[in-house]
């Protein structure tokens, strides 16, 4: 995987799977970032329905952080979900 993101290890030690993990994806506030974002959960999770998230655009409003909270499976499943909002247009930063 891409560096800069935790190696399965490390999720696995810090984390029992499955369970919920909390992502949060920065990027500009484009009327499309929020639901692209969304997007990469829903195709990666096979769900119909959105997991829980919110949403928080900066005082300027030239960003967006957008926090999902699903129930993820494994540490790979992680891996695999910041890899795909990585590629996203707009992404700022990953948390």
């Amino acid at each position: 995987m891409s560096s800069g993101f935790p190696s399965i290890e490390i999720l696995e030690q810090n984390h029992d799977f499955p369970c919920v993990f909390m992502f949060k994806a920065i990027g500009k506030a484009e009327d499309s970032f929020v639901g692209r974002v969304l997007g990469v959960f829903t195709q990666e999770l096979g769900e119909a329905i959105e997991p829980p998230f919110s949403i928080r655009t900066t005082s300027g409003g030239r960003h967006v952080c957008v926090t999902v909270q699903p129930e993820i499976a494994s540490a790979i499943q992680v891996l695999t979900i910041y890899q795909n909002l990585h590629q996203l247009d707009g992404v700022v930063m990953l948390m």
